[in-house]
């Protein structure tokens, strides 16, 4: 999704949607491919990150003079960020190609959102490249990084760019002399292209990223959300029982119990330590293990069997005390 032709086929693709009632059964290879790529529940994180969103860009949209007030979505690894991030750029590449379609005769739409990844080691050079390359701007290695450059705000300003997404945002160390250069650059595009920047990444606020005077003017310029793990229960809510049930009704599986999983929540909970993408994954591979074992259906055996990512499965392993270990006893 790093060029435009994939992002255009991405957020123009219909989104999967449940069986529902009624439907003509789909077939195994079709229900295994649907467990696959599974659906986007809406979660608290993409309703904050998109009323944020649609605040920042009214908010920037007539601002000439200085850079324009930017987003950083930060938590820990299988937080579903970068799914936060893609449903909000899916739903504004839509709204925005919906008030505003092809004039007649020109098929080419306008470019209302643009995502791209910071290069491992990012230089200057390198990060404007990646802008380059999503439009497909000719880059040449005898370029100039301020050639580049010069050529990413022109014809980002003429595709009418409205909204930036820029994932892996902690790869970038301004305390080093190419990542400080590559993170004057973003301020550079910042003010120069009339968009709205929206960063992710893993624990930002404990990185280098805030370090320093370039860090310092990141900060001022741009809010942050935190995309957590979702907690078993918040005052009289039950946030993560009601992703795992939103999960359940959109499985496939015509013998699974309605039910079984949110009755299984606080083992869930448990189990990924409450990070929706240790909970997509093992749902996911548990309706594919049930279709491919012709049981048709998820059980807490079902879960217990499957191995998570080592983040979840270090995070729900059970903490020996050192006097456990040597036999001592405790003081």
């Amino acid at each position: 999704m790093t060029t435009w032709q994939g992002w255009q086929h991405f957020a123009t693709t219909p989104p999967l949607t449940p069986p529902q009632p009624g439907d003509t059964p789909r077939s195994t290879e079709v229900r295994l491919a649907y467990h696959s790529a599974f659906v986007t529940v809406r979660t608290p994180a993409i309703n904050t990150l998109a009323t944020q969103v649609r605040t920042l860009m009214l908010l920037g949209r007539h601002q000439q003079t200085t850079a324009r007030p930017s987003l950083i979505v930060t938590g820990p690894a299988a937080a579903g960020k970068t799914t936060a991030l893609l449903e909000v750029g899916r739903t504004c590449h839509l709204a925005h190609t919906r008030k505003h379609p092809a004039p007649p005769g020109r098929a080419h739409q306008q470019t209302p959102v643009a995502y791209l990844l910071v290069p491992p080691g990012a230089t200057a050079k390198t990060l404007a490249t990646e802008f380059a390359r999503y439009l497909s701007i000719p880059v040449t290695t005898r370029m100039t990084q301020t050639q580049i450059t010069e050529a990413v705000c022109h014809t980002y300003t003429a595709a009418g760019v409205r909204l930036v997404l820029i994932d892996e945002i902690h790869r970038l160390n301004p305390r080093t002399t190419t990542g400080a250069e590559a993170a004057d650059l973003l301020k550079d595009l910042t003010e120069r292209i009339r968009a709205t920047f929206v960063y992710t990444g893993i624990d930002v606020a404990s990185t280098t990223l805030f370090a320093g005077v370039r860090g310092a003017q990141l900060a001022g310029r741009a809010s942050l959300i935190t995309c957590g793990p979702l907690p078993a229960r918040q005052g009289n809510t039950r946030p993560f029982t009601d992703l795992v049930t939103d999960m359940e009704n959109a499985l496939d599986l015509p013998q699974h119990k309605t039910g079984t999983l949110p009755r299984h929540a606080s083992y869930l909970h448990q189990r990924t330590a409450g990070c929706i993408g240790s909970l997509a994954r093992l749902i996911r591979q548990a309706a594919i293990t049930a279709i491919c074992h012709g049981t048709e259906r998820i059980t807490k055996k079902t879960l217990e069997a499957i191995p998570l990512d080592h983040l979840a499965e270090e995070a729900n392993r059970p903490r020996t005390h050192p006097s456990a270990r040597t036999g001592r006893p405790r003081t």
